[in-house]
């Protein structure tokens, strides 16, 4: 069974209407993804858990949690999980809830890269004797991004030391609109860094734009031995991205 993303007028799509409380039952620590954004790739069988605290007076019976994009009563899109979330009872009044947000294929669970961003994120639970309910319709936010990966070579390796080392790379971002593809993320600032042998941090040496095609390339003067690596901070819709540090000799 698939997470699916549902456009506006299916039979899943949200009422609109303000938040619910009746009695006594409240909603409290939502955390999704262990409170990281979510990051997706373009490949199929991704996942990630989402849970929050409930109480009530008599105990919390149910309660569940999905994330939508957009406005509640006219959404773009939204996720929902393939199971009901697994509330496991803490003491008397107070039970966490667990949902499992899985098989998540972006290309067909999205299908839309403008879909990265802030969703907000819905959650319900119910209480043990049936006479509270909860429902928070823009609960928090979340952050779904597009994955980023980022490359780094260092050449020519090795080299005379004080002679001109040239740091090529590329910044790419996953689409969710073609099977299985990253395309080069134009026009993004990237930090060169530079880790010495036997250091344990890299220093940030100079930033460097990003290309039409997501190049990014640099010069520098050779001085010792160590790593060279771009870094990339992140968007609003791309997750940030690290490259593998290359060493390089210096004699």
């Amino acid at each position: 069974m698939l997470v699916e993303v549902h456009d506006p007028g299916e039979d899943q799509q949200p009422a609109p209407q303000g938040d619910e409380m009746v009695g006594s039952a409240r909603i409290s620590n939502i955390v999704v993804n262990g409170g990281k954004p979510v990051e997706l790739s373009d490949q199929p069988l991704q996942e990630f858990k989402a849970t929050f605290t409930a109480t009530d007076p008599s105990g919390i019976a149910s309660g569940d949690m999905y994330l939508y994009r957009g406005s509640y009563d006219t959404s773009d899109a939204v996720l929902h999980s393939p199971w009901r979330a697994t509330c496991t009872k803490v003491n008397a009044t107070t039970s966490t809830c667990q949902t499992q947000f899985a098989y998540i294929h972006p290309r067909r669970t999205l299908g839309r890269n403008s879909l990265a961003g802030a969703w907000k994120v819905a959650a319900w639970a119910e209480s043990a004797d049936g006479m509270g309910h909860i429902d928070l319709y823009a609960a928090t936010t979340q952050s779904a991004l597009r994955d980023a990966t980022l490359t780094a070579n260092a050449s020519p390796e090795p080299v005379t030391r004080g002679r001109t080392l040239t740091v090529t790379g590329k910044l790419s971002r996953a689409d969710w609109e073609t099977p299985g593809s990253y395309h080069g993320y134009a026009g993004q600032k990237v930090q060169l860094q530079f880790r010495k042998a036997g250091a344990s941090t890299y220093t940030t040496v100079k930033t460097v734009s990003t290309d039409s095609y997501g190049n990014a390339k640099t010069t520098v003067t050779a001085s010792a031995d160590g790593y060279w690596r771009y870094t990339f901070a992140g968007t609003s819709t791309a997750a940030p991205a690290n490259a593998g540090g290359d060493f390089v000799d210096v004699r």
